[in-house]
């Protein structure tokens, strides 16, 4: 029994910094202790989440805003940046000044950023890195079913499942405690399959293992649900009753007979026969996609591919199945519902709906004719950033593009043409050495708020740490711009009184919040929404909250779901002669993103301190390279050195290596889909070779 369970005094209660689990833990003079009352991870924590009180006394903090490189006191500080965000506005109009979030900002400052652009800026230019995370998952699930929420169902559904696929997710190592959920599925009799081009932990864990081709997912789904169709596994009652648009699907997906699908995707027919099968005899099943599936020019199709394969089986919005999506950042799913993304308002209201305008302009008190219109999305922001037509000044928070960015070298040149950029950020990330002005802020445990995880329950951080003087809250710096550009009244700096006036934004909206309070999710241990505030007699019973969302309808105008009709295409940059092999992306155990807070962490460095290369044994003797070597990685955009692991988990013809240091992101491809604009990390072309030793000559 663990100290929490026993009553004992352990801190105070609040959440991991890191991934969409939340994992739900107490910080005490800088100790750790798991919360077993938070279902994600009920007493468990991976090897983050244990060292994560380390970075709240690391020497690396900011405590004192740097104004080109120099340290100067806050109002010298928020001075020059407010002057010179009012000329640079004057000089080339309000879009001229640029704002950019990150999915791991509480709800408030999430809320309270997209507000800032709006009411304060008054440009439409502002975007965030979750656009990088999430965004092929919620335009897919959104046109399936009206409604992105990551997971529509409990995370305890997943130990009650009789079949989990799981399509481009190493959940091993991105989110450790999650496993134990899988574990419980398969302890009870269920199947688990995993989609994957390496053998990955999660991967090993697997009753199968579809080892794709990289960038083929869409296609391989295609055949999946051709086979579930021929073989008889579609649940006509089902889709006659809760969907629309099946016989044009079962028509596009004939051309993806078996035998076409192995030779285009590499894994052998009888294997796809095998998972259809594990899905198709089980009781309660469910389809996951990870970022491996869904960050591709074409992810929003393949996502759409994989719910067509759900809807087929008749899956979604049955207790203990469905879709699912497996949200990265720790508040990918929060951060992307109140208004951080070019298209959006709080409440997941699209900003050119005339009604979503009037609703939320009434909460901020304006026109709606002052509301700007739709942005640029992340990427096409980044690339207009210092451009004749894009944006001059960018204030950045809670995001290290020059690390995370595809074509991160070009994306550092665009940061560097900037009349201004100001970042705001704890540690001197490598965006912030950039920057003309950096603004010390406070870190997950000093600071209050809420996150949604990625099941859509809405959890409270409580502040257990205070900040070290100096450091100041996102909340805090926004007011402080905000008064010096003459509106600092309606931007609060507390985060309750950011909640309270969220919860009336989004009230009315898909991602309806006016009926959780501070004080219920503390008493509940998290709300899910949508939850409504209850209207009627004062002392009626308040709205549960709704942790399966699809079982009585989809949040579609008829109720049905949509299955859309899509096709494979090849990857947006295919192998050739010069750049022989696929390249594909990921992470590690040890890190978590951009590596800005884990590279501080010494335990985590020791674990993993270098950015490594993965490729099978047979192209490592090829190419003389024993593990250990230094190599080298090509492509079109750029190179990046790292050191050989030589391991046949992998395809021959595939290279990883993980994206928390910087170098990677030079090398992939900022191609984007059409719909979702997220780019093609995933897979490019790319060439490798050893690095010469001193006095020695490579061919």
């Amino acid at each position: 029994m663990s100290q929490a369970s026993a009553g004992t005094a352990v801190g105070s209660a609040t959440h991991c910094p890191y991934c969409a689990l939340q994992c739900g833990m107490y910080v005490a003079k800088g100790e750790i202790t798991p919360r077993e009352d938070i279902p994600a991870n009920a007493g468990g924590l991976c090897q983050k989440g244990w060292t994560a009180a380390e970075l709240l006394t690391s020497p690396e903090r900011l405590t004192a805003p740097l104004l080109h490189g120099s340290p100067v006191s806050w109002d010298e500080a928020l001075d020059y940046v407010a002057a010179r965000i009012e000329a640079i506005g004057a000089a080339h109009g309000p879009d001229a000044v640029a704002v950019f979030g990150g999915g791991g900002l509480t709800n408030e400052k999430a809320y309270q950023l997209g507000k800032f652009a709006r009411v304060a800026l008054r440009t439409s230019q502002i975007d965030y890195n979750g656009r990088f995370c999430m965004s092929s998952a919620a335009a897919a699930v959104n046109r399936a079913f009206g409604m992105d929420r990551g997971l529509p169902f409990p995370i305890t559904d997943i130990a009650r499942a009789d079949a989990v696929l799981l399509a481009g997710g190493n959940v091993a190592e991105t989110m450790p405690p999650f496993v134990r959920h899988l574990i419980a599925m398969r302890s009870g009799g269920g199947r688990l399959v995993v989609v994957d081009p390496r053998l990955t932990q999660t991967a090993k864990m697997a009753d199968l293992h579809l080892q794709v081709t990289p960038g083929t997912d869409l296609a391989l789904a295609l055949g999946l649900l051709h086979i579930a169709i021929a073989e008889g596994y579609a649940d006509l009652d089902y889709l006659a009753a809760r969907t629309t648009g099946f016989e044009e699907v079962c028509t596009s997906v004939s051309a993806w007979w078996p035998e076409r699908v192995e030779r285009v995707t590499g894994v052998p027919v009888a294997r796809m026969r095998e998972a259809v099968r594990i899905l198709g005899e089980a009781e309660r099943a469910m389809v996951l996609t990870g970022r491996g599936a869904e960050q591709h020019a074409k992810g929003t199709d393949t996502v759409t591919a994989f719910v067509n394969l759900a809807l087929t089986l008749g899956l979604p919005g049955r207790e203990g199945s469905g879709y699912g999506c497996l949200t990265g950042q720790g508040n990918g799913q929060g951060g992307r519902e109140h208004g951080q993304k070019a298209d959006q308002l709080p409440g997941y209201r699209k900003i050119d709906d005339p009604a979503a305008r009037a609703h939320v302009a009434a909460v901020w008190g304006i026109d709606p004719a002052d509301l700007p219109g739709p942005g640029r999305s992340a990427y096409e922001l980044l690339d207009a950033l210092g451009t004749a037509e894009g944006p001059r000044a960018l204030l950045l928070f809670g995001s290290n593009p020059v690390v995370s960015a595809p074509r991160a070298g070009h994306v550092a040149r665009r940061l560097d043409a900037l009349d201004l950029l100001v970042v705001s950020d704890f540690v001197l990330s490598e965006t912030a050495a950039m920057a003309d002005v950096v603004l010390p802020t406070t870190q997950w445990a000093e600071e209050a708020g809420t996150m949604t995880n990625l099941e859509g329950r809405v959890l409270l951080r409580r502040q257990a740490a205070a900040p070290p003087p100096g450091a100041r809250s996102d909340l805090e710096i926004l007011r402080g711009l905000a008064e010096r550009l003459g509106c600092g009244e309606k931007f609060p700096a507390d985060p309750r009184t950011v909640f309270d006036e969220l919860r009336r934004a989004s009230a009315g909206g898909v991602a309806d919040y006016s009926g959780i309070t501070y004080e219920r999710i503390a008493a509940e241990t998290g709300v899910f929404w949508p939850c409504p505030e209850t209207a009627g007699e004062p002392h009626s019973d308040p709205h549960p909250g709704t942790p399966r969302p699809f079982l009585d309808g989809f949040a579609t105008p008829d109720g049905r779901a949509r299955l859309v009709p899509v096709d494979h295409r090849p990857p947006a940059e295919d192998v050739d002669e010069e750049f022989p092999l696929y390249l594909t992306s990921g992470r590690v155990l040890a890190h978590y993103q951009s590596g800005a807070q884990t590279r501080r962490i010494h335990p985590l460095t020791q674990a993993s301190p270098e950015v490594f290369v993965e490729l099978h044994p047979d192209l490592a003797e090829r190419l003389g390279v024993a593990p250990g070597d230094r190599v080298r990685v090509r492509s079109r955009r750029g190179a990046a050195e790292g050191v050989a692991r030589v391991n046949a988990s992998i395809r021959p013809d595939t290279l990883f290596m993980p994206f928390h240091w910087e170098g990677v992101n030079l090398l992939t491809n900022p191609a984007l889909d059409p719909t979702s604009r997220m780019p093609e990390f995933k897979v490019c072309a790319a060439a490798i070779e050893r690095c010469a030793e001193d006095g020695e000559r490579v061919a």
